[in-house]
């Protein structure tokens, strides 16, 4: 059981005790940070003449060669370690000899870890923030494809009026686009760094943090108080929640996904590489991608729920409960990023029916405001129209008609005021086109907010 402490223990540590304790077995993962950490940190020493510049290079080459090797495959990370900190500094010291004993000079596992923690996450976000840029370029070229593909616009589930799947679209592109500006946030508040706050209350040693921060790319230079340093997570807990927002996002989308490939809508067609069949009823084809992604959400609120709970009655500063901030945060973080480009994929082969959407639009009377508001234009006041026009629409349901079905006779039955001009101006054309208003469904305006988007991307 290789540890970097026991020197005031006169008993070995339980095995299964050991075991409970140790992080190996997932913060393995941290072992770039963990290096790129401790190399900043050797150069700094060396800067200050706390090494001198042989101990200083020696560390250096044997940290370089060590994460070369673990890349290759030459070394592996064994259970053998506490953790990853001791992995590093055990097998650096085994090659290096007794200069691998100072990398530890001036710091402690506390800021270390938090260090580790902030570089991962901080390259998790620019990783997750690309997968968003280009779900939104796909979304963005398939709005520009379909300006004038008609479809109905629902509320409660309900058809309610004509849309264009452009339109329906261009909602989803403002949701991703605001979870991108929560990830330049994120990072924006998270980039000072915790490497020289030692265990809580810093080190005699004359550090140089700035020289670190600057060398670890911390634009806001060293964290300002050494015991939130070490036990600050509030970065990561900004972080799940903005996962968990994408989720949401990703899943809302799911849910219309899955309703439009039902047999009773049949407005999108999914390719094959993004569906399964059945074990039994041949004629199955499932949207289990989607499915998936849905179910996926509740995982990532998980991980979001645990972090704040852990962290909700931790006194300063640092405590081993905030060991649990790693693992289910790992899982949310690859959840998220595998979730975002799966469904990414599905979308970009996804095909659209633009004959059965611009149908179902005309069976869901998705046009009666238009005709309730034509009655208003030839002077029937809103209230009469309104009754007027539903009682068309129940005729319509009793006879299975959509409105630009019913005949001239059967308008003017209702009212007088109707004439010719009713079937112009309850088409899905007019009913969309006349929608003129910044961020309405109208092409004209949706070419416009698509430049807008094509600049912010």
């Amino acid at each position: 059981m290789a540890q970097l402490w026991g020197g005031r223990f006169q008993g070995a540590t339980d095995r299964s005790a050991y075991e409970f304790n140790a992080s190996i077995r997932f913060d393995q993962r941290l072992y770039k940070e963990d290096i790129e950490g401790s190399i900043a940190h050797a150069a700094m020493l060396g800067r200050q003449g706390i090494l001198s510049a042989s101990e200083r290079d020696s560390i250096i080459e044997g940290l370089k060669q060590l994460k070369s090797d673990i890349e290759s495959g030459a070394v592996s990370i064994t259970d053998e370690y506490e953790d990853i900190h001791s992995f590093v500094e055990s097998v650096l010291t085994e090659r290096i000899g007794e200069a691998g004993k100072k990398l530890h000079t001036g710091r402690s596992r506390n800021d270390q870890v938090a260090l580790d923690m902030k570089l991962y996450t901080r390259n998790q976000l620019k990783i997750t923030d690309q997968a968003l840029k280009e779900l939104l370029q796909t979304i963005l070229s398939i709005m520009e494809e379909h300006t004038e593909t008609y479809m109905p616009g629902f509320t409660h589930l309900q058809k309610a009026q004509p849309v264009t799947l452009a339109h329906h679209l261009g909602a989803y592109f403002e949701m991703f686009y605001r979870d991108r500006d929560r990830l330049k946030d994120i990072e924006k508040r998270m980039n000072t760094c915790p490497l020289g706050a030692g265990a809580l209350a810093g080190t005699t040693y004359d550090l140089d943090r700035d020289y670190t921060a600057e060398l670890l790319l911390f634009d806001g230079g060293p964290t300002r108080n050494s015991m939130d340093s070490v036990s600050d997570r509030d970065y990561l807990i900004e972080f799940l929640s903005a996962l968990s927002l994408i989720m949401m996002h990703l899943s809302r989308f799911s849910e219309e996904v899955i309703i439009w490939n039902s047999n009773e809508y049949r407005f999108v067609e999914i390719d094959d590489r993004y569906a399964t069949g059945s074990s039994i009823m041949p004629q199955k084809k499932n949207p289990d991608i989607a499915e998936l992604v849905r179910g996926k959400t509740g995982r990532v609120y998980g991980a979001l729920v645990s972090l704040l709970t852990t962290m909700k009655g931790i006194p300063l500063a640092y405590d081993k409960d905030m060991q649990e901030d790693k693992e289910l945060s790992f899982d949310a973080m690859d959840t998220a990023r595998n979730c975002i480009r799966e469904f990414c994929g599905m979308l970009q082969t996804m095909k659209f029916r633009k004959d059965l959407m611009e149908e179902s639009a005309k069976k869901g009377f998705t046009n009666a405001t238009d005709a309730a508001d034509y009655l208003v234009k030839k002077g029937v006041p809103f209230r009469d129209a309104h009754s007027i026009v539903g009682r068309l629409v129940l005729k319509g349901i009793e006879e299975g008609k959509a409105l630009d079905d019913l005949t001239l006779e059967e308008f003017r039955k209702e009212s007088g005021a109707f004439e010719e001009d009713i079937y112009e101006a309850i088409s899905l054309k007019t009913c969309v086109e006349k929608r003129l208003t910044f961020g309405a469904p109208g092409p004209e305006r949706m070419r416009e907010v698509i430049d807008v988007y094509r600049k912010m991307l």
